[in-house]
Parts: structure tokens; sequence; C-alpha cells
């Protein structure tokens, strides 16, 4: 049978599901999990809001621990460099599931970065979701092969689109408790990193804060999207800029007893117009090359300042609609935002 996650290798995405009856079906089937979803939601998503500017932080990050980027095994080892020359100390590497016959070479891969910390994001697959005993072997596999080199791992991404493979909230939880059995029996100096819901849809966020699982973030992890139209200061309902999203979100994150204070931000980019089929949207969101470059560092700030975020990483470096780097036509170009990135990181 042909999976109905297939791969947009154009935008580094899946394609959303076009198998409309499997797609009812698999919502069928998790229908009951929108109830804790909503019982908690009437609680707690109202709360947030009213106490969200009564938790105040005074983290002071530097800039060496507070910028990540994102690169990608398949852009190339010039990464090795540009990430150099950025000067940026953390990096994401994304490690799906469904290529564990190409797991040494991720490896290999995050070798090549001397001198930066690895946040390693274990991407989910349909199969690994319904498949225990698979998930298992293969995540022991991940753990051994990068446990000497990697300590922190972002357990799955964009946990809230079913294209990515969850159908419900319970399946992300009982994926991640299957892994943190994992870690502690065998791996217990290793950081487990969750839950990684994207854009501003707090809802799934909150059900995966408040539970009976036996799960424990040991920081927690967003997909922080504000506004693919325009600038992080424009808002969402009425009143939820970046500011008050990242205060809500720590709001959420001190309430709930199944997480640590950290918050990553763990992907977060606006789409480059004339630049399809490579930009994750469509054009009517796309940016030009310069408010890309002034955009990424009003929301890098707005996240630093705010001293709620441990750290921002930007996705990605190199990616031809939404990169800081632009490899088309086989040559690497660094978009103005490749600069301004490398002045925030070195503070100059």
């Amino acid at each position: 049978m042909k999976s109905p996650h297939i791969w947009d290798k154009y935008s580094d995405q899946p394609y959303p599901i076009s198998d409309r009856t499997y797609k009812k079906r698999m919502r069928k089937k998790h229908i009951f999990d929108y109830i804790p979803l909503f019982f908690t939601n009437i609680i707690i998503f109202p709360l947030s809001i009213i106490i969200m500017k009564l938790f105040n932080s005074s983290k002071v990050v530097s800039n060496k621990d507070f910028y990540g980027v994102g690169v990608d095994i398949d852009k190339g080892d010039i990464q090795v460099e540009l990430i150099k020359e950025l000067g940026v100390k953390h990096i994401l590497v994304r490690m799906p599931l469904w290529e564990m016959s190409r797991v040494d070479e991720y490896l290999e891969f995050v070798q090549k970065f001397k001198g930066v910390d690895i946040l390693l994001n274990i991407l989910q697959d349909r199969e690994h979701i319904e498949d225990d005993n698979l998930l298992k072997r293969d995540i022991e596999m991940i753990f051994d092969k990068f446990s000497p080199f990697v300590r922190e791992y972002q357990i799955g991404n964009a946990i809230n689109r079913t294209k990515w493979g969850f159908f419900s909230m319970g399946e992300y939880l009982r994926f991640f408790e299957t892994i943190q059995e994992i870690r502690d029996k065998k791996y217990k100096d290793i950081k487990l990193i969750g839950s990684s819901v994207i854009d501003f849809e707090f809802h799934y966020t909150i059900r995966t804060l408040f539970n009976l699982f036996r799960v424990k973030y040991d920081k927690f992890s967003s997909l922080l999207y504000v506004d693919r139209r325009g600038s992080p200061d424009n808002t969402q309902m009425g009143i939820f800029d970046t500011k008050n999203k990242i205060d809500m979100l720590y709001a959420l994150v001190r309430l709930s007893p199944k997480t640590s204070n950290d918050i990553y931000i763990t992907e977060v980019n606006w789409p480059i117009s004339n630049t399809a089929p490579y930009a994750p949207t469509s054009e009517m969101e796309c940016v030009s090359e310069e408010e890309y470059s002034q955009f990424m560092s009003r929301y890098l700030d707005i996240a630093k300042s705010s001293g709620k975020i441990k750290r921002v990483y930007w996705y990605q470096l190199i990616a031809r609609g939404y990169g800081l780097v632009d490899d088309r036509d086989g040559e690497i170009r660094k978009r103005e935002a490749f600069y301004a990135f490398r002045d925030i990181c070195k503070n100059i």
C-alpha cells in the first residue's frame, strides 16, 4: 500500500494528505481524544490568558547560547563553513525515522560540525507510530549511535498537523512515553524535548502539557510562527503578537508539572516571494528578502528580550524558499538575512 504521507522535496515537509477516505477514517478512529482536549482547554486556556502577565523571567541568555540554525544532510558540506561564518554554536538536525537505512550517514554528518551543540530532531512516521516494537528498536539504535555526540533530542515535529503523521495528541503522548521509557532505562544522560506543536495552536500545546500520561519534557519546544503575511508585531485574536504569544506559552509551561521552564523555539522563518515551488506557503503569504531580514531580526529581538525563551533555532540555513541561503542554479547565494543573522550572533 502506498503511504498517504508523501514528502515534498521542494519545501522540506510532507504534502497534505490527498486520500480523504483515509484521513476521515483516521480522524474517526481518534475522535475520543477530543474529549480531554476540549475539557482541559475549557479550564487552562482562559486561565493562562488571565495570568500570563504575572509570570516574569529574569533569565539573561548570551548570544552564544540563544541562537541556533537548522541544517540538512542533503544540502551539502558547505553548511559546515557557513555555520562557522555565522558564529552560531547550536544546530538542529532532522533524523527521519523512515530513513533509518541512512542512520550512519546522519551520524557522519553531525560529526562534521566541530565545536557546536547538536539538537537531533527525530521525525515521526505512521509505521513507527503504529509499531511499538519497531519504534523501540530504532530509537535504541539512534541513541546508541548518537549519544556519544548528541545530548538533546526533540521528539516529533509539527505534531498537530496530520500530514506529519499524528492524528491525535494522545498518539503523540504515547509515542513520547515509549521513547522516554527507553531513555530512563538505558540512556539517563540524554535530554528529551517536546512537544513541538506548530503555529499558535496552544489548545494542542495545552493537551500535551496537562494530561495523565507519564511524560516529562526536559525542555519544552514550540514551532512558534506568528504572522506569515507580515511583521512579528502583527496580532491574532486581537492581542496575540509575538510577545503575548511567548507570554502565554511561558505561563502554560510554568503551570504544567510535565516540563521544566526552559523553552526552545525550534522552527521559525518567513516564506520568500518568487521562490515557488520551494516556498512552503502560497505567494500570498510570501515576503520580500528585505522584509524577511527585518522580520527575522525583530522576531529574534522580541524572543530574546522576553527572557522567557532559552533558544531559537532559525529554520533553516539553506532553503530556496525560506532559508538564510539560496542554492538555486547550483550556486550559494547568501541572502541579506544571512548577514543580519551573523551580526546578531556576534553582537556586532
